[in-house]
């Protein structure tokens, strides 16, 4: 978090499938924390959550295209028109 002080979340989707919830994510910042090389990213993914038996997630596995992640983070992207950073 320290990495990217404006980072926002952004929810696209959650749906159940089977037992399991699958939460569809992206992410937007900008890498201008400590070290950070200033770069913007724009990146989505999502978790399988398998949920215990009483009701909180009990396990997460978590899905992005890291190759895609990496080269955001060296040469950064352009604004998303859905983000506010």
């Amino acid at each position: 978090m320290t990495a990217f002080p404006n980072l926002q979340v952004l929810m696209d989707d959650a749906l159940m499938q089977d037992e399991r919830a699958v939460y569809y994510w992206t992410l937007v910042g900008a890498n201008t924390g400590p070290g950070g090389a200033g770069h913007r990213v724009h990146i989505s993914g999502y978790e399988v959550w398998t949920l215990g038996d009483d009701g909180l997630i009990a396990e997460s596995q978590g899905h992005l295209d890291s190759v895609a992640y990496q080269r955001q983070l060296e040469c950064g992207v352009e604004q998303s028109p859905r983000s506010r950073f």
